[in-house]
């Protein structure tokens, strides 16, 4: 689709790493959707959890958890958190030049 393919294992870690909160952290069911089109990827994962994502700060660069969304936007990704009427959707929008 015309994406670098360093882009497309940016997209793949954002997916694992949305997915891997929503099963810690949330509750089934669960909906991922991806879109992808010029320039542009959209990845959003719903739950049915009302409880709002959260960073942890203080965590050191060898911590095993704490870091899925510190690591999404080091990878440049935007993200968004909207309100769903069972839970919320975590949407994380990824951008390369092209």
């Amino acid at each position: 689709m015309g994406r670098p393919h360093d882009t497309t294992e940016d997209i793949l870690l954002i997916v694992s790493e949305l997915t891997s909160n929503a099963l810690r952290h949330a509750r089934p069911p669960y909906a991922l959707t991806l879109s992808v089109e010029s320039g542009r990827a959209g990845i959003a994962l719903s739950d049915a959890s009302p409880s709002l994502p959260r960073q942890h700060g203080g965590r050191g660069p060898l911590a095993t958890r704490g870091r899925g969304l510190a690591i999404i936007r080091a990878l440049g990704a935007e993200l968004f958190v909207s309100p769903a009427p069972l839970g919320k959707q975590v949407i994380a929008v990824l951008t390369w030049p092209e």
